[in-house]
């Protein structure tokens, strides 16, 4: 059976096609530019495709999932300069006459993360932080969220003290959790793309300070079995910052476990959870 997977990025589109045991037979990859345009790539490759059975879509957002609203599979407001207000799924199933699930890419990476748990697990948050900030909440295989889904991206966290004058680059809430840890405000804060920021200089640990806010956020509201974070600002260097700035935030307050088995990188190499995610989502549509 062949199944397909769109990881939709602000920066770059990935498709990919696979099989009931997610493993991938082909991908391309290919930039985010005009709505028509890139939409139109990804069909040309699932073309190529013609026994495929299902597509999942993990796509960056806002975006709306209910589905009988009138603008369900469309992206909404979202920061992404063009893309407001379009409509995505419609394009696929106009091309494909086939099931197309739709979500958002931190559910598809966190759908992902579950399937490959080494172990059994009923519930995992998944964050991502790169370009944006986002989390996936799978709790026995079903993603958290009814009338939308969670924009834990923007949550609200306490100021660092040696951070008081940045005011946050998220152009709806400034000082949120995105506006102060995303990919992006490396470069407003030293000038420096973060791949150029040695994890000596203190903003790193300006930055776990926010990160181990939101996990902690998480554990109390959630108690979930592992928080997971990706993306392309996390190391596992960064992570052990994060877990000491946990472990103090927490004090002891509730039983977490071996943290280093708490908070964790992904399990997919190279950032490719979202791909089995879908893969997986796109059998559950063909199966259920």
């Amino acid at each position: 059976m062949r199944l397909g997977s769109i990881e939709a990025g602000g920066t770059k589109f990935v498709c990919a096609v696979g099989d009931e045991n997610y493993q991938i037979q082909d991908m391309i990859s290919f930039p985010t530019t005009t709505p028509q345009a890139t939409l139109q790539q990804a069909i040309n490759f699932f073309s190529q495709f013609p026994d495929l059975a299902a597509i999942s879509v993990a796509s960056f957002g806002p975006i709306e999932i209910r589905p009988h609203s009138p603008q369900y599979g469309y992206i909404t407001n979202t920061p992404k300069a063009g893309w407001q207000n379009v409509d995505f799924i419609g394009p696929l199933k106009t091309a494909f006459n086939l099931p197309i699930v739709w979500t958002t890419d931190v559910n598809g990476s966190a759908y992902g993360e579950f399937i490959l748990a080494p172990e059994a697990l009923q519930s995992l948050v998944y964050y991502t932080i790169g370009t944006g900030v986002g989390a996936g909440i799978v709790t026995n295989g079903d993603f958290a969220g009814a009338i939308g889904h969670p924009e834990a991206g923007h949550i609200r966290v306490k100021r660092h003290p040696a951070d008081l004058d940045f005011a946050g680059i998220c152009p709806y809430h400034g000082d949120c959790l995105e506006g102060l840890v995303s990919g992006p405000t490396f470069e407003a804060r030293t000038g420096h793309p973060g791949k150029e920021v040695p994890l000596s200089d203190p903003v790193w640990d300006i930055m776990a300070f926010y990160v181990a806010q939101a996990a902690l956020n998480t554990t109390l509201m959630l108690r979930p079995q592992r928080i997971i974070f990706g993306g392309g600002v996390v190391s596992e260097p960064f992570l052990q910052k994060v877990r000491s700035e946990f472990q103090i935030l927490l004090n002891d307050y509730v039983a977490i476990g071996d943290l280093t088995q708490y908070i964790t990188m992904p399990v997919a190499a190279n950032n490719g959870s979202a791909t089995i995610g879908n893969f997986a989502l796109a059998l559950r549509a063909v199966t259920k």
